[in-house]
C-alpha cells in the first residue's frame, strides 16, 4: 500500500513539474521572440526600441496579429500562473479523465484564445491609427491629444467597479475555481476562456497604453507586464490599481495642460 502511495505521489509531482516546465518554456519563448525584435528590425539609434515602416498588406497584418498575440502571452501568462497551477492541482486531485497536464493545457488554450481576440482588436486599432497617421514608426502616439486620452481613459477605468470586479476574480483563483469549475476537455477550454475574459476585463485598457509608450518599446512592455503582475499578486493590489488610476489621470491632464499653455 505504501509503495502504491509513493508511486502516486511521485507521479503527481512529475505532473506538476510538467505544467511548470511547459509554462516556463512558453513564457521564455515569447519574451525571446519580443526581445529578438518580433521579426522586425531594431533601431540602432534608440536602444530597446524597434522601428518599422508600416505597409499594411496581408503579410504585414498577419505579422502584427502574431506579434500582438505573442506579446500578450509574454505579458499576461506569468500573472495567470497561480490560476493555472491551481487548475493543474485540482485536475490531479479530481482524477480528471486522461492526462491531468493535458486538461490543464486545454485551460491555458482557452485563456490564450481570449487574449487572441484582444490581439485581433489591437491589430485593427493599430491599422486605424496608422491610417490616421497618429502613430510614429515605433508605434507610439504621435499626438499629444491621443496620448493624453489614452492615459486619462486608463486612469478612469482603473477606478471603475468593472475593473475591480474582474481584478477580484484574477486575484482569487480559489474562489474562481470553486464557483466556475467545469470538467472535461471542453469544460477546461470554456473555463480558460472564462478566466481569460476576466483577465481581459481587468487589463485591456492597460494594454492600450502600449500605443502611448510604443508598442515595441521593450522598456514600456516590461514595465506594464511588471505592473500587471504586482497588481494581481501583491496583497494591496486593489489599492495599487486605484492609486495608479489617479496617477494616470494626473499624467494625462498634465500633458493636455502643457499642450494648451505651450509650456
Amino acid at each position: 500500500m505504501s509503495d502504491a502511495t509513493s508511486t502516486l505521489e511521485t507521479a503527481l509531482k512529475n505532473d506538476r513539474w510538467v505544467v511548470i516546465s511547459g509554462l516556463s518554456i512558453v513564457i521564455l519563448a515569447s519574451w525571446a521572440y519580443i526581445l529578438g525584435g518580433a521579426g522586425m528590425n531594431m533601431d540602432a539609434a534608440a536602444p530597446g526600441v524597434m522601428a518599422m515602416t508600416p505597409d499594411w498588406g496581408l503579410s504585414y497584418a498577419i505579422t502584427m496579429l502574431f506579434m500582438w498575440w505573442v506579446m500578450m502571452v509574454a505579458m499576461m501568462l506569468p500573472s495567470a500562473a497561480p490560476m493555472i497551477l491551481l487548475v493543474a492541482a485540482l485536475n490531479r486531485k479530481n482524477a480528471a479523465p486522461g492526462n491531468p497536464a493535458l486538461s490543464t493545457g486545454f485551460f491555458v488554450a482557452g485563456y490564450l484564445i481570449a487574449w487572441g481576440g484582444f490581439s485581433l482588436a489591437a491589430t485593427l486599432l493599430q491599422w486605424g491609427l496608422d491610417r490616421l497617421t497618429l502613430l510614429t514608426p515605433m508605434m507610439a502616439s504621435a499626438s499629444v491629444t491621443l496620448g493624453s486620452a489614452l492615459l486619462i481613459a486608463a486612469g478612469i477605468y482603473q477606478m471603475t467597479p468593472l475593473k475591480h470586479a474582474c481584478l477580484r476574480h484574477c486575484r482569487t483563483p480559489i474562489h474562481f475555481a470553486g464557483h466556475r469549475w467545469r470538467s472535461g476537455p471542453k469544460g477546461a477550454i470554456v473555463m480558460g476562456l472564462d478566466h481569460g475574459l476576466f483577465c481581459l476585463g481587468c487589463c485591456w485598457v492597460l494594454m492600450g497604453l502600449l500605443f502611448y509608450g510604443g508598442v515595441m518599446n521593450l522598456v514600456w512592455i516590461g514595465g506594464i507586464a511588471l505592473y500587471v503582475l504586482i497588481e494581481k499578486l501583491a496583497p494591496a493590489g486593489h489599492w495599487i490599481g486605484r492609486f495608479s488610476g489617479v496617477l494616470l489621470i494626473l499624467w494625462g491632464s498634465a500633458l493636455l495642460i502643457r499642450q494648451s499653455t505651450g509650456l
